[in-house]
């Protein structure tokens, strides 16, 4: 026979207090004292109680499909050049819709606020942000060269970041997973019997995701013969990092003289970069895709079957944020996280004309 499973009425008749004050207590709400909470779940954990699993699917389905009058607004801040300038730089607008859209299902509103705005501090943009009763925040969209800290007033909001930058505070982080996108992409291409392999990246794309790229390269080219090993071509060469990191914020293009002397000494069975870095050189040189030499997009944005390459799902790395800061404001969790996280979003694999499989011999 079952035992009777305890609920927040005993724990409440166990305590002496009404039953919403258990609710609350259990929900980390910051209307109770801290001490009254701790108090409370002490009591609860000594009980047994747990939370009913059937129950909290009930609620959040209601949560679904009842009509909210006034729905909570989350902020979605950037701190770029210009208040749309994230809009033009890859990834980022899909950032943004994702995170839009998993708002609107959960039944909340997405309102951007840019930090550059003349006169706005940091302090004055957490003090409107409290006042207007916003406790939900998304750090999105910060330029590399911008504030390495943000300084807001951090025991009011339940805050989740998207991306590397800023690095302070350290906050729960949404990101795709760069790694697992070259190491995918090596992975197939490897299958499929290709083993002179190179890789040409921006140095500033590069940095910009703590390196992730050329350790995914590298760790899955260790798996190939070292005659078969090829350099991978980072550009511009390591001069002064505000140059080369001004022109990552742009699609630019390999320098032909570097380009053409890597591929002529290495004579690469496959490149696996973005295809509006090379391509055109490739065009430039005659090169012909895939009869002289095949192509991976780590970028890939055309799924018409032209291109081989990996998506790297931004629209999730946007609504994933949204469910993580959803999830914290369920539970009244507010402040800078004492053990933070990373969620990385891996990339999905689309074959392609451009990277035949099997290799031709």
């Amino acid at each position: 026979m079952n035992e009777r499973r305890t609920t927040l009425a005993d724990v409440a008749k166990a305590a002496g207090v009404h039953v919403t004050t258990v609710s609350l207590a259990l929900r980390n709400h910051p209307r109770l004292p801290p001490e009254t909470r701790e108090r409370l779940q002490d009591l609860a954990r000594k009980m047994g109680y747990t939370p009913d699993p059937l129950l909290r699917a009930l609620v959040a389905y209601r949560g679904r499909t009842m009509e909210r009058r006034a729905p909570s607004t989350l902020a979605y801040v950037t701190n770029w050049d210009s208040a749309v300038g994230w809009k033009k730089v890859t990834a980022h607008p899909n950032f943004y819709e994702g995170a839009k859209a998993k708002a609107e299902e959960l039944g909340y509103k997405l309102e951007h606020f840019w930090m550059r705005e003349p006169g706005l501090t940091h302090g004055r943009l957490s003090g409107i942000l409290a006042a207007r009763g916003i406790n939900g925040v998304i750090i999105a969209s910060h330029q590399r060269e911008a504030d390495d800290s943000i300084h807001f007033e951090w025991q009011r909001f339940s805050a989740v970041k998207i991306d590397y930058f800023p690095h302070k505070p350290e906050l729960h982080n949404v990101t795709n997973d760069q790694c697992s996108i070259i190491r995918l992409a090596m992975q197939r291409v490897i299958a499929a019997g290709y083993r002179r392999i190179g890789f040409v990246m921006h140095r500033g794309w590069n940095y910009s995701v703590d390196h992730l790229w050329s350790a995914g390269f590298l760790c899955e080219q260790a798996n190939l013969p070292v005659r078969d090993r090829i350099p991978m071509l980072l550009f511009p060469d390591a001069e002064p990092i505000e140059d080369w990191m001004n022109e990552s914020k742009t699609d630019v293009i390999v320098p032909a003289d570097r380009f053409q002397e890597w591929y002529e000494r290495y004579q690469p069975e496959v490149i696996i970069a973005k295809a509006s870095f090379v391509l055109p050189r490739l065009q430039e040189m005659k090169v012909r895709i895939p009869r002289d030499v095949a192509f991976v997009d780590v970028f890939l944005d055309s799924f018409d079957g032209k291109f081989a390459g990996v998506r790297q799902n931004y629209e999730t790395v946007g609504a994933l944020a949204v469910e993580i800061l959803a999830g914290q404001l369920h539970h009244n969790k507010f402040g800078v996280p004492t053990i933070p996280t990373t969620t990385f979003v891996e990339g999905t694999w689309f074959d392609g004309a451009s990277c035949p499989i099997p290799a031709r011999r």
